[in-house]
């Protein structure tokens, strides 16, 4: 099984288990996976990307606590359901979450941008993750 849709690049400033974690949290975002669809096997991830097996096992490991994926021992693992079961962590998540949309919020202020402009810009975000592309307009 192929995972053409997820890229690493190992001269990033960011972990390779952490682009993992969040290629495929955003493949999922995307709907470039969904609920119920089956990864690769550690290994198989692992091979595919050239990159050392426990990389992809912490990446797994760490998608796995939270929620967004499931291993059924013996079948593979799989994307779970959103929100089925919470993560452990969601209170501390949700204030983060907020802490960065507030953040982004003060950023829109000192920029000078307007409220619409600011709505737009987080609506052309969700479609930028899901993979839409947009050309600036000039």
């Amino acid at each position: 099984m192929s995972a053409l849709w997820l890229q690493v690049d190992p001269r990033s400033p960011t972990p390779v288990y952490q682009q993992i974690v969040d290629g495929i949290k955003a493949a999922v975002a995307a709907g470039w996976l969904q609920p119920g669809d089956r990864l690769p096997s550690v290994r198989d991830l692992a091979v595919s990307l050239a990159i050392n097996h426990n990389t992809v096992a912490k990446a797994y490991q760490e998608l796995e606590r939270s929620r967004v994926i499931e291993v059924v021992r013996g079948r593979g693992t799989f994307v779970a359901q959103p929100g089925q079961r919470p993560p452990p962590d969601v209170a501390e998540r949700m204030d983060k979450l907020r802490d960065s949309l507030r953040l982004a919020w003060i950023e829109a202020y000192h920029l000078g941008l307007e409220e619409a402009e600011f709505e737009r810009m987080f609506w052309q975000a969700r479609e930028d993750a899901r993979g839409g592309e947009r050309k600036e307009e000039t």
